[in-house]
C-alpha cells in the first residue's frame, strides 16, 4: 500500500504575503471552497492574534461545512515570561474554534538571541508551554520549526532539542521549516533522516523557494520520511514564495508513489490552480509545470509528427491526469503535422496532401511574417482554419466605425465609439463610451450583438496586451494585439497586427467575439419585442 502524504495548504496565510496579493473575507472563502474539493488535508485561514480580517474568515469558514480538509489557525509560541493561558495570541486562537492549531517557535539560537532576546532555556519553556496548552484545550497541534535546517546546521544539539520539547508536550506534529529558503535537497534528505532517528513524532516539511528548490526540498524531505508537506497553490509566498503544491502533489503522487488526493481530485488540479490566481488577480505563468497552458504544448514538425503517433514521445504524463490538455502550436516553424493535429481537434477532414493545406501553411507563415504570433492565439488560428475549409459561418461583418476621443483643460479624457454592423441581413449600430478606445469599442460591439446574441453577456475581457514589433519605426512601428476572454467557464486568445493600433486591437475583439458564438445560431428577437426593451435603431 501506498504512504500516505498529508497537504497542508497555507494560501491564505503565508501565500498573501506575495508582493501584490491581497485577498477579501470572500476570496478566501472561495479558495477554501475549492482547496476542499482537491482534497487537501489541511488549509490554513490566517493568525487570527494579528487581524480582524483573519478572525472574520475563522467566523465564517464554519458555514462552508467541508468535506475533506481541517481548518488550521496560524500562531506563535506564548511571548517570553508570560504564562500561556494569559498569552493573548495563544488564546485567539482557542476563541476562533478550529479543530487545529499550527503555531511556529525558534530552532536557531541565533533567533532565540537576536529576534526574542531571551535564554535557551526560555525559548525550550515557550515551545512546551505553548504546545501543551493547546493539546490541553482539545486542538491537535501542528508544530513547526522555524529556521529548523539553519539552527540544525548552526547547533544542531540545541534544534533537536527544540523539536524534542514539542514532542515531550503532545505536539501531533512536527514541521521542519526552511524558513529562509536556502538550504540543498542533499542537506534536507540528511537532516530529515536524522530527526526521524530522533523523534517518533509525524513529520512534515515547510520550504521556501529562494533558490527555486521549494518543491525539490519538499520532495527530499517526503523521501527521507516525512508525511506533511506545507505549501501553496501556484507557490506564492512571500520573498521567492513557498514550495508549489500545484508541483508537489502530482510530483509525489505521479513521479513518486505516494497518495495525496484521489485521482478525480487529481484531474482538477489545473482548474484550481487557474481559480485560485483569477481570485488572486496573478497571472498564471504558461510554462507553469503540470498546469499551464504550455505546459503540453508542441511546436516543432518534429516533435508534432511523433506525438500524433505516440504522445509520449515528447509528454512525460497523460495531461488529463492533472486536469490539463495538449496543444499543438502553429507558427513560421510548423509543418503539416501540426495543422493536421489542430484540425483533427476540430473534427475537420484534413489531407495531408490537400493543396488546401499547403496554401494554408504558406498563408499562416505570412501572416507571421507580418507580426502575427498563433501561440498565444488559438482562437484566432481555429477561425483561420475553419473559414480556410468553409467551416465558418460568419455571425456579423462590420460596415463602419468611429471614435472620437474628447479632451478639455480641466477634464477628464471622454472616449467614445459608433459602430455600425450587419447581423443577419440587418444593418444595426450603437454607441458607447469607454475607459479608452478599446473599452469603448468593446462596449459599442457588445451592444450591436445582445440583441442577437444573449449569450455575450457572459464574455468579458480578461487581459490585454499591446507589443511594438519594431522599435525603430517608434510612432509608425506595427503593434501585435493579444486579446484574452474568458466566459467563466473557458479562456481563449486572439491577435491583431497593424500600424494602427486601434486596427489591431479590433480585428483581435472581432476574433474574441467571432470565436465565443461559434456553433451558435442567431437568435433574431422580433421587432416589437426590442423596440419595446430599447434594442431597436432610429
Amino acid at each position: 500500500m501506498a504512504t500516505t502524504v498529508k497537504i497542508f495548504d497555507t494560501t491564505l496565510r503565508d501565500g498573501t504575503q506575495g508582493e501584490g496579493i491581497s485577498l477579501s473575507v470572500e476570496d478566501k472563502m472561495k479558495i477554501a471552497r475549492k482547496l476542499d474539493s482537491l482534497g487537501v488535508h489541511y488549509i490554513e485561514g490566517g493568525w487570527p492574534g494579528s487581524n480582524n480580517k483573519d478572525i472574520e474568515f475563522f467566523n465564517r469558514v464554519k458555514e462552508l461545512e467541508l468535506k475533506n480538509a481541517k481548518v488550521t489557525a496560524f500562531g506563535s509560541t506564548r511571548r517570553k515570561d508570560t504564562l500561556p493561558e494569559n498569552d493573548l495570541n495563544l488564546n485567539r486562537i482557542l476563541e476562533v474554534g478550529v479543530p487545529v492549531a499550527t503555531i511556529f517557535g525558534k530552532s536557531w539560537d541565533f533567533h532565540v538571541h537576536q529576534a526574542i532576546q531571551t535564554t535557551l532555556e526560555e525559548n525550550l519553556a515557550m515551545i512546551y508551554d505553548s504546545v501543551k496548552y493547546l493539546k490541553s484545550n482539545g486542538l491537535e497541534v501542528i508544530y513547526d520549526a522555524e529556521h529548523f535546517f539553519d539552527g540544525y546546521k548552526n547547533n544542531a544539539e540545541y534544534a533537536l532539542q527544540t523539536i524534542k520539547k514539542a514532542e515531550e508536550a503532545g505536539a501531533d506534529w512536527i514541521v521542519l521549516c526552511d524558513t529562509n529558503g536556502g538550504s540543498m535537497p542533499h542537506e534536507i534528505s540528511q537532516i530529515v533522516t536524522v530527526v526521524k532517528q530522533t523523534i517518533s513524532t509525524p513529520i512534515g516539511i515547510h520550504a521556501h523557494n529562494d533558490c527555486e528548490l521549494g518543491v525539490a526540498n519538499s520532495l527530499s524531505a517526503v523521501m527521507a520520511g516525512a508525511t506533511q508537506v506545507q505549501g501553496t497553490i501556484n507557490g506564492f509566498g512571500e520573498r521567492c514564495g513557498n514550495a508549489n503544491l500545484v508541483s508537489v502533489i502530482p510530483n509525489l503522487q505521479l513521479k513518486l508513489g505516494y497518495e495525496c488526493i484521489g485521482a478525480e481530485q487529481l484531474a482538477t488540479l489545473s482548474t484550481v490552480a487557474r481559480y485560485v490566481s483569477e481570485i488572486a488577480n496573478m497571472h498564471l505563468p504558461v510554462n507553469q509545470p503540470y498546469v499551464g497552458s504550455a505546459a503540453f504544448a508542441h511546436k516543432g514538425g518534429i516533435h508534432v509528427s511523433a506525438i500524433l503517433r505516440n504522445s509520449s514521445t515528447y509528454e512525460h504524463i497523460t495531461p488529463e491526469l492533472v486536469g490539463n490538455k495538449q496543444r499543438v502550436l502553429v507558427s513560421e516553424l510548423a509543418g503539416q503535422s501540426n495543422l493536421v493535429f489542430k484540425a483533427q481537434e476540430l473534427g475537420l477532414d484534413f489531407d495531408n496532401d490537400n493543396q488546401q493545406t499547403k496554401k494554408l501553411i504558406e498563408q499562416i507563415k505570412d501572416m507571421e511574417h507580418q507580426g502575427y504570433q498563433f501561440e498565444g492565439a488559438d482562437a484566432t488560428l481555429e477561425l483561420l482554419i475553419r473559414d480556410a475549409y468553409g467551416k465558418l459561418e460568419e455571425a456579423f461583418t462590420l460596415e463602419s466605425l468611429k471614435i472620437m476621443v474628447v479632451k478639455t483643460a480641466d477634464q477628464p479624457v471622454v472616449t467614445e465609439a459608433i459602430v455600425k454592423l450587419k447581423v443577419n441581413g440587418e444593418t444595426v449600430y450603437n454607441a458607447a463610451e469607454g475607459n479608452g478606445p478599446v473599452n469603448a469599442l468593446d462596449n459599442a460591439l457588445r451592444k450591436c450583438l445582445m440583441q442577437y446574441y444573449p449569450s455575450l453577456q457572459n464574455v468579458h475581457l480578461s487581459d490585454y496586451k499591446v507589443r511594438v514589433l519594431d522599435e525603430k519605426d517608434t510612432t509608425a512601428a506595427k503593434v501585435r494585439v493579444l486579446v484574452e476572454s474568458t466566459d467563466f467557464s473557458s479562456s481563449w486568445s486572439t491577435v491583431g497586427v497593424s500600424g494602427n493600433v486601434i486596427e489591431a486591437s479590433w480585428d483581435a475583439l472581432v476574433d474574441s467575439f467571432r470565436y465565443a458564438l461559434l456553433g451558435q445560431s442567431c437568435t433574431v428577437v422580433p421587432d416589437e419585442h426590442r423596440e419595446r426593451v430599447g434594442l431597436v435603431n432610429h
